[in-house]
This record gives structure tokens, sequence and C-alpha cells, in this order.
């Protein structure tokens, strides 16, 4: 039998100093240039290794790794577990939520006029109807305290008056249908495993008033079982992202 991505992976978490995600067993077998003994493992070889690895630690109780955490899970060989000290995923996940943060040389509000573009400009986003927006300067409000998740940081509505005839508006009169829909933004940095839940709460709880909520952010960690997480609050909650 050839070598596979199994006996790549346990080549890698030999010389690991930590548990490791599946995407970070592929860049370093990239990086040491073990990935090439590899004969085939696919268009997207990380995938191909992260279903192994996963397949691997559920059906096999005598395998050589191990699976470390759940979100994101990381693997580690069995005969080094004992190397590894008390906490160490919760510090890896710290840790990682603040390289993050580190690398993001742009402050949030940076990111209301490119969010105001796309929400009058895309229409991948707005299906053809300009979002008029605005930014709200809730750090002055006079509400503060229990109070503080009142404030999205950007509000947006369409109106779409002005592409209609008389006879339309003349219908929308009677029927009192108002055709206004409102829209709102909470926008961070970026979202990790470290500040998700909060930042998707505090949308939902800034979004009771709007037709439409979302939690918009410029780096989102990209991780299967993050993103799987992420997709299920937006399916409970309404809130997009």
């Amino acid at each position: 039998m050839g070598y596979s991505l199994l006996d790549l992976a346990c080549d890698v978490l030999k010389n690991a100093e930590a548990p490791m995600t599946y995407q970070q067993v592929w860049e370093a077998a990239v990086s040491s240039g073990d990935a090439l003994r590899v004969e085939s493992a696919g268009k997207t070889p990380w995938q191909s290794m992260g279903a192994r690895l996963y397949v691997e630690v559920r059906d096999n109780p005598k395998s050589k790794i191990i699976k470390v955490g759940a979100r994101p899970a990381r693997f580690f060989l069995r005969e080094r577990q004992d190397q590894l000290p008390k906490g160490a995923v919760q510090s890896l996940e710290k840790q990682e939520a603040r390289k993050a943060d580190e690398k993001s040389n742009f402050k949030e509000r940076d990111l209301h006029p490119l969010l105001a573009y796309l929400a009058y400009a895309n229409s991948a986003f707005n299906r053809g109807r300009p979002i008029h927006t605005k930014t709200i300067e809730h750090t002055i409000s006079k509400r503060s305290g229990y109070n503080e998740w009142i404030h999205p940081d950007m509000v947006g509505f369409y109106l779409p008056l002005e592409d209609w005839s008389e006879g339309v508006l003349s219908l929308n009169r009677l029927t009192d249908n108002n055709a206004l829909k409102l829209y709102s933004f909470e926008l961070k940095r970026s979202l990790t495993r470290s500040n998700y839940r909060e930042a998707y709460f505090q949308a939902v709880s800034n979004s009771s008033w709007a037709h439409e909520g979302y939690l918009v952010a410029a780096q989102i960690f990209q991780d299967d079982d993050f993103l799987a997480e992420i997709e299920r609050l937006a399916s409970s909650f309404g809130i997009g992202i």
C-alpha cells in the first residue's frame, strides 16, 4: 500500500508542538515537502485530509491519532497525549483569537463606508433594491449599562416610491400597505470562536425592530465546524451573516 494521507498526518504530528487542525496538518506537510509523497489527494487535498482524519478517529478505536477539542477539532498522536498540558486547547483558541485581532490593522468604523456601498450597489445582496444606510453614534447615547445592546452600528432602509407610478401609489394608500423596509447591521472586525456568540446575540438584540438584521465582519474564521455553528445560529434566530 502506498503512502496515505493518514501516514502523512502521523508524520506531521510526530513533530507537532501542539494539537493541529486538519488544515494546519496539510499546510505543515506542504511546507516540509512531504505532501508530494501522497499519490493523489483530489483537487482539495486539505479537505481530503480532514475527511480522512475525522473518519479515522470516529471509527477506529485503536487509531494512532486522537481528536482534541471540538471547535475546531484538532488532532494529536495518541502516544504523545501525556505531553499535553492541562488547558492546552483552550490556550490555543485564545491565542488564535488574539492573533486575528492583531492582524486587523483597521478600526471597526473603517468598515462602515464599505458596508454602505455594498448595501446600496451590490445587487447580489440587495436583490436590486438600493438600501440607504446611516451610522448610529451609539457612543454618545444617553442609554448605557443594561441598555447598551439596543443600538446597531448601522441602520438602513429601502423605499421604492421613486420607481412607482401614480397608480401603484394610489393602490398602496388604499391597501394601507407600508412598503418601507428597515435593516439593522452589527459590524465586527472579525468573527472567531472567542467572540461570535456575544456578537451574534448583540445583533439579535439590536435588530428586533428591523425587517432584516445582519452581523457583518471583514474576517470570519475559516473552519468547517465554526461555519456550521454560525449557519445554525442564522437558521435559528434569523440574523444573516
